[in-house]
């Protein structure tokens, strides 16, 4: 009994120095992530005078970032795969940084197009690159804790990127450089040094980790391998999960409830976007506002959306069912959107601040229902098309964003879209298959008990949550 007591302490205490060594290091790399997706909505007007990129070109260039990472996040999920997590996860960082980098001497729209579209290449794969480094090293019970703190850094990483956005604008013409010349070059440079900082920070096996003692090592590996003994026999896979895994990256395509699942996540990415290119933009309508003022008051919505991640992940914790969750946090989006719409600037933030902690709040609460019942060797590739699918939403709000204001001079029309969208979605969540007992699986089309237990499963098994 001793040593089962042991174990499990050994169990707990490398999961905690996991979350106290390794997590920040992701959060570190996330900030880094979201100050160079976002950078551009915070230089568009600059971009419009001094290079003559104007709303439907700058949300077209805006949204061909998800049209690339839409393209090569399977390619790169299976490299991710032969290479491991640890020395892909620094080459995305590194790429990443590079183009952002040279987005520092962008001349013309035509330019401006390759780089965001290189820009998407260079990090298609990263989230599910570090939910399967998450797989790969944190059990079961903790994994969803992880990737909620993980989705929640999202907004912090957007609460900082606008004034740091704003202070880089400020320097302008400081050594001959524009300020979003400053912006573009020391973002893509920081998160240069961060992926090279990277790949000696991060293990790439548990073994590897010297942080962890022998013990701790082995209770940790452990209890991962049993889950995936669990998961393969209970999947019917045995030791062919893997083979059957790559088999299904394609077949998941066809499944009604991926594809459903893509497009609530589709929803919910086109409240994120449309918020993070155009925020700015509704911002500089309040008078008097600087770039300064403009990078701190945009950072207003995503601050409050933190303080309503933490109150969901906690009312998460109790809930033996997410989607009511996930349903009213839809619906405060759609709210929060449509009353930004009809009110005045000043009052249009506040809305949006309401809206941000609906969307952003329904981002971690969604990823608890697919994640819970794949197994740990088809959740890389099956997260990784939800991702792609639901990030065209990142295509469509910017460019549709910018064709309405070129047409209309205002965003109006297209809040009143987002509002719309977040709506349907709150509605297509009932039609998500859930279980509420543990270690429940929801088949992604219901067969009787009999053929279950003559046929394997896919792979794929469930989209449900425990």
């Amino acid at each position: 009994m001793q040593s089962v007591d042991t174990a499990v302490t050994d169990l707990a205490s490398a999961t905690k120095k996991f979350f106290r060594r390794v997590l920040p290091i992701m959060l570190v790399m996330l900030v880094c992530n979201q100050l160079n997706r976002s950078n551009i909505g915070y230089a568009q007007d600059h971009l419009q005078a001094d290079v003559g990129i104007g709303a439907a070109a700058y949300g077209f260039g805006a949204g061909l970032f998800f049209i690339a990472y839409a393209i090569f996040e399977l390619p790169s999920n299976v490299m991710m795969e032969k290479y491991g997590a640890k020395v892909w996860l620094t080459r995305i960082m590194i790429s990443w940084g590079t183009v952002s980098f040279l987005m520092a001497f962008v001349q013309n729209e035509t330019m401006f197009y390759v780089l965001r579209f290189l820009l998407g290449a260079a990090e298609a794969g990263f989230f599910p690159a570090v939910i399967f480094y998450f797989a790969r090293w944190v059990p079961a019970g903790q994994r969803g804790k992880a990737t909620a703190i993980f989705i929640a850094g999202s907004s912090v990483a957007a609460a900082l990127s606008g004034p740091i956005a704003g202070m880089l604008l400020s320097l302008h013409d400081v050594l001959g450089l524009r300020g979003w010349q400053w912006l573009f070059g020391f973002e893509g440079l920081l998160s240069v040094a961060v992926g090279i900082v990277v790949f000696f920070l991060l293990d790439a096996k548990i073994h590897d980790a010297k942080w962890l003692s022998t013990a701790e090592k082995s209770a940790l590996s452990r209890a991962i391998e049993e889950e995936d003994a669990q998961h393969s026999a209970g999947n019917g896979t045995g030791s062919n999960a893997g083979g059957n895994a790559k088999i299904n990256r394609w077949k998941m395509l066809l499944n009604a409830q991926i594809l459903l699942l893509c497009g609530i996540y589709f929803a919910v990415q086109l409240s994120i976007y449309a918020n993070t290119f155009w925020l700015p933009s509704i911002v500089r309508q309040i008078p008097g506002t600087t770039d300064l003022s403009v990078g701190f008051l945009s950072a207003i919505p995503w601050v409050c959306a933190v303080v309503a991640m933490y109150f969901a992940a906690k009312w998460q914790d109790k809930a033996k069912s997410k989607r009511p969750l996930l349903v009213v946090a839809l619906l405060v989006a759609a709210v929060g959107t449509f009353a930004a719409a009809v009110a005045t600037p000043v009052l249009a933030l506040v809305f949006l601040a309401i809206a941000a902690m609906g969307f952003k709040s329904a981002s971690p609460l969604f990823w608890t229902i697919p994640q819970s019942g794949l197994h740990p060797l088809v959740l890389a590739p099956a997260i990784a098309i939800i991702n792609s699918l639901g990030n065209l939403g990142g295509f469509v709000a910017p460019f549709g964003f910018g064709i309405i204001k070129e047409q209309t001079g205002s965003v109006v029309p297209g809040l009143f879209a987002l509002a719309a969208a977040s709506t349907l979605a709150a509605g297509l969540v009932y039609f998500l298959k859930e279980r509420k007992t543990p270690g429940a699986r929801v088949e992604a089309e219901p067969r009787d008990e009999e053929e279950n237990s003559r046929e394997p499963h896919s792979g794929l098994a469930t989209v449900g949550s425990k």
